[in-house]
């Protein structure tokens, strides 16, 4: 697995101050959680071979999708080395969508897996 990381380089525009505290919390939290050293878990970069995600059955409708896959990939063994990759984030007039309700979803999200397939 591939993860494209906005925090390990390369140009980026600045993200809000609360998406990134958000960001970098729910990224420690799967960190502790799964065992692991990421630096963006909410990144939408994310590569795959087919057969990984085939196998992996998925639940998510929203923006929990990005801790459920995260959480699966994880706890299954896989690695994720991540990348970094330029980022221009999206204004709201411009169509930016995640709100803060998403942030306590991802989290339950991502205890929930822990424990549960």
């Amino acid at each position: 697995m591939v993860y494209g990381s906005r925090f390990l380089g390369g140009p980026r525009k600045t993200m809000f101050f609360w998406n990134m505290i958000a960001n970098r919390t729910l990224t420690f939290i799967t960190n502790l959680l799964y065992n692991s050293i990421l630096s963006d878990m909410e990144t939408c970069y994310k590569v795959f071979r087919a057969e990984v995600v085939r196998s992996i059955p998925l639940r998510a409708h929203g923006f929990e999708f990005e801790p459920e896959i995260t959480a699966k990939v994880l706890k299954r063994g896989y690695r994720i080395y991540e990348v970094p990759i330029s980022y221009n984030g999206r204004e709201w007039y411009e169509g930016k969508k995640i709100r803060w309700v998403d942030a306590p979803l991802a989290l339950w999200t991502l205890i929930k897996y822990r424990f549960v397939d």
